[in-house]
């Protein structure tokens, strides 16, 4: 018999996967970036055939003005004074509002409580309370913090209480079959199942609080001593610094971007996507 030499075998390397176009254009964030670019072609565009800095600057004067405020006019300590309120007033309402869901859920008639003053608080603009908020609290922060829990209170309530009504009755009976009564049937059972109709009503009363924090500082700032975002916008629209304006408009639109796609899809992905609730 002839002797047969045998080669070593190796394993071959994996290919590597390729950046192609159609791969990169699945990804979300590479669609939204270029959606944003050519918004900001669109919008350097219209400026360029407007030729009126005063009125409508152009993006590119709008980036040196944002880095000229970041750098030296301190627009991002503005923005962050505005955050610090924003989370603070955010805060209160969650709570005040999980309380009260919680109380709905297992007593019939704070649920009919619940409802009514949904329904006639829901509809009213946060920023209607505003001159009552100056009345009874001063141009101070707790007038914004009343202005803010009540733009977030009503729609967070309501959504978390439509996500509790939701929840399967089987899981209720598991619930209830494990023992599971007050608060601890909250925690353990409704939470976990009505969690994206939760997460919706953060975002819907993040944006909704975010906007009327701004609204409202447009007429004072954060405190008597030291203005928010809104401020900043406001003291440069009376100066005729359009471009400026224009920088902190969009830090507002930046801010509630990186909300909304980073710091809520990554709950989203940690949570409801992960549990497969939601796609």
């Amino acid at each position: 018999m002839s002797e047969v030499e045998l080669t070593t075998l190796r394993p071959r390397p994996l290919p590597r996967p390729s950046l192609s176009l159609p791969r990169l254009w699945r990804h979300t964030g590479v669609r939204r970036i270029v959606i944003l670019a050519l918004l900001a072609l669109i919008w350097q565009a219209a400026a360029l055939w407007q030729n009126n800095p005063l009125l409508f600057p152009t993006f590119t004067d709008t980036v040196k003005a944002f880095i000229e405020a970041t750098t030296s006019e301190g627009m991002l300590w503005s923005a962050l004074a505005s955050l610090t309120v924003l989370l603070k007033g955010y805060a209160i309402a969650i709570a005040l509002a999980l309380a009260l869901v919680s109380g709905a859920v297992a007593i019939p008639f704070l649920r009919d409580v619940l409802q009514t003053l949904t329904s006639m608080f829901n509809p009213l603009p946060a920023i209607a309370l505003l001159p009552l908020a100056m009345m009874w609290l001063g141009l101070g922060e707790p007038a914004l913090l009343l202005v803010l829990v009540h733009a977030v209170l009503w729609p967070f309530a309501l959504a978390t209480l439509s996500g509790f009504e939701q929840v399967p009755e089987t899981q209720r009976l598991v619930g209830r079959n494990y023992g599971l009564r007050g608060p601890a049937y909250v925690v353990h059972i409704l939470l976990p199942a009505a969690l994206p109709s939760i997460l919706s009503g953060l975002k819907i009363s993040w944006a909704f609080a975010w906007r009327t924090l701004i609204a409202a500082e447009l007429v004072f700032g954060v405190s008597s001593s030291q203005g928010g975002l809104g401020w900043f916008i406001y003291r440069n629209r009376n100066e005729l610094l359009t471009d400026r304006v224009f920088a902190g408009l969009a830090t507002v639109i930046l801010i509630g971007l990186v909300v909304e796609m980073v710091v809520f899809r990554f709950i989203e992905r940690r949570t409801v996507v992960r549990w497969g609730v939601q796609h």
